[in-house]
């Protein structure tokens, strides 16, 4: 096995972190309060050619894989970013880049994949619902055919970007669950403009992550084209995973990445900050939890790192994309928690950054999947035991 980086995944982890230089801390404090897109930072990535990664040659883009793509976000990340790097790319590389590159036809591909490339499109997934957040197979937003195309009707909720979007991954039902008791058949992927008519899009106020919107969609009679459909109707669900263990690749991108700027910060600080006449990173009660916390967050990202390496080989990555995911939003979180204690009242105060990357890492604990579901998930699947919880 060879853990060291090839001379093009190098390349991508330097070029990103020389446009990510460019902005600092307080450029991402400062869209955080305006609840700001950082329009700046996301025309430097395009100019960069950092939006194409996973996009082939043919579409604009450079034809490589989710390891790349997670070695970009976590630079971006790392930099000060923080989880909005996640939301960046996940948005439009994964939902948008990744499901039509797989999955998609010619023409969906020669109409989506080149904005994506340059940054010109933005692009936004419709899955989870106020009844079926986890459970995917619950949906009800169905989308029926009518004459030469289909009508939609229904809603999504926690929907990321939709504001910002020009097209939009649904996933909808087109057949009730099969009475043999397969629960994911019936599901279909559409492609589609969240501008078209019937859809309506409310905004969600939420504790973080203001540099991207989120909002509840209604779908009343919304008329899509008989191209609109991805791949084979009623055969969704496996295209979905192809979606899912990337987003979730690209999660734990977003958390080891940030886990290594909260400790970069508790770290400068423990340094400088004296009480009793030494620095307080000299006290062990500070010193081991973050030490603690670099060796899960290195953990999750070699775990990570597997799991890109499986997906871009056609593998299987489920269980590898949900241990990583798991390790990575405690590791995450947990070291914001203690940089926020290594900067005691000052990390409750804006002015020292710690505080905004708190708020935003607690997210990861329960999306893109609730950690208690990733257990879930491990304990089936890869320890064999049974299913813990109903259809």
């Amino acid at each position: 096995m060879d853990f060291e980086l090839d001379e093009g995944q190098r390349a991508v982890q330097q070029g990103v972190r020389h446009v990510a230089r460019a902005f600092d801390l307080d450029y991402w404090r400062e869209a955080d309060a305006r609840h700001r897109f950082p329009e700046e930072f996301w025309r430097a990535l395009a100019d960069g050619g950092w939006l194409g990664i996973v996009i082939p040659p043919e579409f604009g883009g450079s034809g490589l894989g989710t390891l790349e793509l997670a070695i970009a976000i976590e630079e971006v990340a790392a930099s000060g970013a923080g989880a909005a790097a996640g939301f960046l790319f996940i948005l439009n590389s994964v939902f948008g880049a990744v499901t039509i590159v797989k999955h998609g036809s010619q023409e969906q591909k020669r109409r989506y994949l080149p904005g994506l490339a340059d940054g010109t499109l933005e692009f936004c997934m419709a899955l989870t619902e106020p009844d079926a957040g986890t459970n995917t197979p619950r949906i009800t937003t169905t989308a029926r055919r009518d004459g030469d195309g289909w009508l939609v009707n229904g809603q999504k909720v926690f929907i990321s970007g939709v504001d910002r979007a020009g097209g939009m991954l649904l996933v909808a039902r087109t057949a009730p669950p099969e009475g043999d008791g397969s629960r994911t058949r019936g599901l279909s992927l559409f492609l589609l403009d969240p501008r078209s008519p019937g859809i309506d899009i409310r905004p969600i106020e939420k504790l973080g992550i203001h540099m991207s919107s989120t909002s509840f969609i209604h779908f009343d009679q919304v008329r899509l084209p008989a191209s609109a459909l991805v791949g084979e109707e009623g055969r969704g669900w496996r295209m979905l995973l192809d979606t899912l263990n990337p987003e979730r690749i690209a999660t734990t991108a977003t958390c080891v990445g940030t886990g290594d700027l909260v400790l970069r910060l508790a770290v400068d600080y423990a340094r400088e900050r004296k009480v009793f006449g030494a620095p307080i990173g000299t006290h062990q009660g500070l010193a081991f939890p973050l030490a603690q916390h670099k060796a899960q967050l290195e953990l999750a990202r070699l775990m990570n790192y597997r799991a890109a390496w499986a997906f871009d080989r056609g593998m299987p990555c489920g269980a590898d994309t949900n241990m990583a995911k798991y390790v990575a939003a405690e590791a995450a979180f947990r070291a914001a928690d203690q940089a926020m204690q290594v900067h005691g009242g000052y990390g409750y105060t804006t002015e020292y950054h710690v505080e905004r990357y708190w708020r935003d890492l607690r997210l990861f604990r329960t999306a893109p999947v609730s950690q208690e579901m990733t257990l879930n998930y491990i304990a089936e699947h890869v320890l064999g035991l049974p299913k813990s919880y109903g259809g």
